[in-house]
Parts: C-alpha cells; structure tokens; sequence
C-alpha cells in the first residue's frame, strides 16, 4: 500500500511517499529555519505563507522522487493535530483537495503519533508493545505504545518541552535559533560540574517533567554574573545544562519502565537527535538489560515519511477521516478525530 504523506505542523514543508509502513520511496523536506532564525523563533503568520507557497512542488517532487503519479497512489494522509494552525490548515486543505481530486482515501495522523511510527521505518524489527519518551520542541511525553494506534500518556511536562528548555536556555547564553543544536555542539567542549543545576520535579506525579524552573536557573545565573561583571564559560554551562536535562529524563523513563515491566525503550522527536540525552538512555538501558531504539538523525525532526508510516497503521485500524477534517492546534496523543 503506498501512501502520499503530508506534514506542515510548524515550520516544515514536507511530503514523501511510504509503502506499507515501512519503506521509504521518496521523502522531501523544505525547511524555513533561515527565515525564522531573523526572528529567534517560528513566527506562525510566515509560516503558513511559506507552507502555501511551497506545498505544490515539494508534493510534485515526492511523487516524482518515488516514480509514482497521484493515481497510483493508494491514500492520501496528512498531519492534522497538534501544531501551529494555520500552518496545519495549509496541509489539511491541500490533502482533502488531493484526495477529493484523485477519489482516495484520507488519512488524518497525529504528529507526536508519527513521530514515534519514526522508529517503525528504520527498525523493521520494531513491534509494540514498548515504552517511548517523545521530546521535542513543545512536547515531553512518556508513553505506552500498546498497540499502533493505541497509546497511555504516563507522563509528561507541566510546562515548557524540553526543546523549548533548550532553545531558550541556548538564547540566554546567546546562541542562535534553533539553539538546542548549537548548546549540544558546545556542551562537547565544555566541562561538567562547574554549574549545579536543579531537577524539578512534580510532587504526586514521578513520571511528569517540569523545565521552566531549570531554563529560569540559568537565566538568572547568566543575569547575576552579568550585573556582577563575571565571566560565564558557555561551553560549561551547556555542559551543565545538558547533562540535567538529560539525567531528568532518563532517570523518569527507567523508573517508567522498571515499575510498568517494560524492556524495550524506543525515544522519538526532534530533541531525540541531542547527543547528551541519546548516550544517557544508551548508559541506563544496558544497565538496566533493556532494548533501546532511537530514530536516525535524519528522522528524528519533523518529516513527512513518519506521517506516512503511522498513516499505514491507522488506515488498517480503520481511522480514515471525512473531508470535514479540520486542523486542531492541541489535541491528546490519545484521542482521534
């Protein structure tokens, strides 16, 4: 079955065409990052226009890339929640018309959903049920994965992501947008220990993660040695930060696992690519005998194959969507259309 994916979430412009699941026949990506960074952060107005500006031909590409025309194509799917939502509206739209057009099936996909079916394209080996901790720029979740399309939040953050910790720390300390990639190149030339950091936690809820207090920490750190006329070495305290952020959420996921008898631990999203955190869970799980699998970097930011790979599954568990299909900016992993 091959699928023709559609991902506009935020600030990515993307389509691919996945086959059955699991294979990849084509996958295109047009980024906004240059434009966004002239701002230190996504502004939701641009990129809507750029998704309708640049829709059309990243499609035409992806089908052209995979050798296929939209007749031969078996469904249509799309990102319709959560996400920015105009950008998601440009997608949806684009998609209903697509399918409309070309008489498929539609196939409306979660995002944080697909970015765990990420792990299902390069692990053919891969089957639920498994434990994953979903970290990106706005989500911090950990999850049982009990099926493909059935899923229990057992965890996640009561404020800001953990990616929203790490690009408005990597601000403070002056790096540019998207600044979680440059914090995790400079935490490699830093030395550990120099800047005590806290690990907030939320009382009654072990598995919930709290990171607005620790981005703060630092502000207020960089601020007083600011006012005192002190030197901070950046490359430490990204260091520091690194190793907290990584520490709380390793820590959380193996207590998740030892206590709901989990052996297979699978990360997903965007801030699943930070170095820190990727040999945190590689040290935890071969101590506690558990099976670990992580995206490839090129699979762990936003992207249309996984869309496509969860659009399969969905599709065998009967979640097609109508054209009344509608963008929804905040939506539970849980829930469906």
């Amino acid at each position: 079955m091959k699928i023709l994916a559609i991902e506009s979430s935020c600030d990515e412009t993307a389509a691919a065409v996945v086959e059955d699941g699991r294979k990849v026949l084509s996958s295109v990506i047009n980024s906004q990052i240059e434009e966004h960074r002239l701002y230190g952060g996504v502004v939701p107005e641009i990129a809507s226009r750029r998704h309708a500006e640049n829709i059309v031909a990243v499609t035409e590409k992806a089908l052209s890339d995979a050798g296929v025309a939209l007749n031969d194509i078996d469904a249509v799917a799309v990102t319709y929640a959560p996400g920015l939502i105009g950008a998601l509206l440009v997608g949806v739209n684009f998609a209903k018309g697509l399918a409309l057009a070309a008489n498929k099936p539609l196939i409306g996909v979660h995002h944080i959903r697909g970015h765990i079916a990420a792990n299902y394209i390069a692990h053919e080996q891969l089957k639920p049920p498994f434990l994953c901790l979903v970290v990106s720029g706005g989500h911090s979740h950990i999850i049982k994965v009990e099926d493909y399309t059935k899923f229990d939040v057992i965890g996640r953050t009561r404020d800001d992501a953990a990616g929203e910790a790490f690009d408005k720390a990597a601000r403070a300390m002056g790096y540019p947008y998207p600044g979680g990639v440059h914090l995790d190149k400079a935490s490699k030339l830093g030395k550990l220990g120099n800047f005590p950091l806290p690990q907030p936690k939320v009382e009654g809820s072990p598995y919930d993660f709290s990171f607005s207090g620790l981005k703060t920490a630092v502000i207020n750190l960089l601020h007083r040695a600011e006012q005192r006329g002190e030197e901070v070495c950046r490359e430490d305290l990204a260091a520091d930060f690194q190793k907290t952020v990584s520490d709380i959420l390793v820590t959380r996921t193996m207590a998740a696992a030892k206590e709901f008898g989990f052996k297979t631990i699978v990360l997903a999203g965007g801030v699943s690519a930070n170095s820190g955190i990727r040999e945190g869970f590689e040290k935890a799980c071969k101590k506690q005998g558990c099976q670990l699998f992580m995206p490839p970097l090129n699979l762990c930011g936003d992207n249309a194959a996984m869309i496509g790979s969860q659009a399969y599954y969905e599709y065998l568990a009967g979640n097609t969507a109508s054209l009344d299909l509608n963008g929804i900016a905040s939506m539970p992993i849980d829930k469906s259309w």
